[in-house]
């Protein structure tokens, strides 16, 4: 007998949409980092070439693994999936290894202005209450 995930709320689904759509952002982000480096978001400075420049080999992985992770995480949500839970835990672990290297290891918040702080921890807070709605939907049975 196989078992069959209870009807999620509506909110639920709307949440899950918006996770997608903030996903597909963020791998928009990530693959013109890729293509473009740190004229990606804005013209850059020479600090920000720099700054790229510098950047370890792995972290652009890890950004990759942060933003595959979430989109693959809110596709298994709507598909109402168990996967949700690992693929958006792996996306938050992603997100604290870029963002924690990125603030422990730079002077980047010394050099940039306050937002550049302040998105990467709106950034860090979608990707932890993803993980939270993943475990609330799988312990409510409406993933699984």
């Amino acid at each position: 007998m196989t078992h069959r995930p209870t009807r999620a709320p509506t909110w639920f689904r709307i949440v899950a949409v918006v996770l997608l759509l903030w996903a597909i952002a963020g791998c928009y982000a990530c693959i013109q980092q890729f293509r473009l480096g740190a004229e990606a978001m804005e013209p850059a400075s020479d600090y920000d070439r720099a700054l790229y420049a510098s950047l370890p080999i792995w972290y652009n992985a890890v950004y990759a693994v942060a933003v595959g992770c979430g989109l693959l995480g809110a596709v298994a949500l709507l598909a109402r999936s168990v996967l949700a839970v690992p693929l958006i835990t792996l996306s938050l672990i992603g997100v604290a290894v870029q963002f924690g290297w990125l603030f422990a290891a730079t002077d980047i918040a010394q050099v940039k202005d306050w937002w550049t702080a302040v998105f990467p921890l709106v950034i860090a807070a979608v990707a932890l209450l993803s993980v939270l709605l993943a475990r609330r939907a799988r312990a409510r049975g409406w993933i699984g």
